[in-house]
């Protein structure tokens, strides 16, 4: 077990732009603040500058509302041109009611709007979900520890509403240099029975504890939590997705 975490934000990052390298953005961001990176740390990325640096960002004036997006939004009050990306975003509609949009996305997420987002952007454009968040993260990997000389994992992580619990906690989208899973199933507790359904989703727990320290509208989109090394290890942001076979809400 991890005796001490540490997390600590990562400031000085630039607003970024398409094209951008988000992991040397990140380290050069650390070497300013003399904030060196350690072997074992996990450097948590929002999502939004993945997206932004990808290039998934969308200008709501060229979207062509289907009929479907122009009726609902107009029950509702939305703008209609985001409903349509939301509605290109999704594999499938969950909830479509009293407002909201409730939906499951390419890569198999849950979540509201299907992960588009107008907050942390420029007046008329929305963000979309990066294409492979895997491949994201372990893009930045490969550049922090190039940079860096260290050896260090990468998560890829965005803020998820959660059936029956009121607020919102980031989770990992993509990952990389990490287990994301915890299996406790087969050990035993103090009292000697043997844990049958125990696994920790590792990778949103580091996730919630960097978006602490990042905040939402300070302009720090990354964070490095110390202290997880023993989580280190191959790993995919995908597992974290629960089947459909398992899911009894679907």
């Amino acid at each position: 077990m991890a005796a001490d975490l540490r997390v600590f934000a990562v400031e000085g990052i630039p607003e970024v732009r398409g094209g951008d390298d988000v992991g040397a953005l990140i380290a050069g961001a650390l070497e300013r603040g003399a904030r060196p990176l350690e072997d074992g740390d996990v450097v948590v990325i929002a999502q939004k500058i993945v997206s932004k640096a990808e290039g998934a960002v969308v200008e709501l004036a060229c979207v062509e509302p289907s009929p479907v997006a122009d009726s609902w939004a107009a029950t509702y009050r939305k703008d209609p041109r985001m409903v349509e990306v939301v509605l290109r975003e999704s594999r499938r509609i969950v909830r479509m009611d009293r407002g909201i949009l409730v939906a499951e996305t390419r890569h198999g997420f849950v979540c509201a709007n299907a992960g588009v987002d107008a907050s942390n952007v420029a007046p008329g454009f929305v963000t979309v979900l990066p294409e492979d968040p895997d491949a994201s993260a372990e893009r930045a990997r490969v550049a922090l520890c190039s940079r860096s000389g260290r050896r260090v994992a990468t998560i890829v992580a965005d803020t998820f509403g959660r059936p029956w619990r009121e607020g919102v906690v980031n989770v990992a989208l993509g990952v990389a240099g990490l287990r994301p899973l915890d299996d406790w199933r087969g050990r035993t507790d103090p009292f000697g029975r043997t844990l049958q359904s125990t696994v920790i989703a590792i990778g949103d727990e580091l996730s919630s504890a960097a978006a602490i320290v990042m905040g939402k509208t300070g302009g720090v989109p990354a964070a490095v939590v110390r202290g997880a090394a023993e989580w280190c290890g191959e790993g995919s942001g995908a597992s974290l997705v629960r089947p459909a076979a398992m899911d009894l809400f679907r």
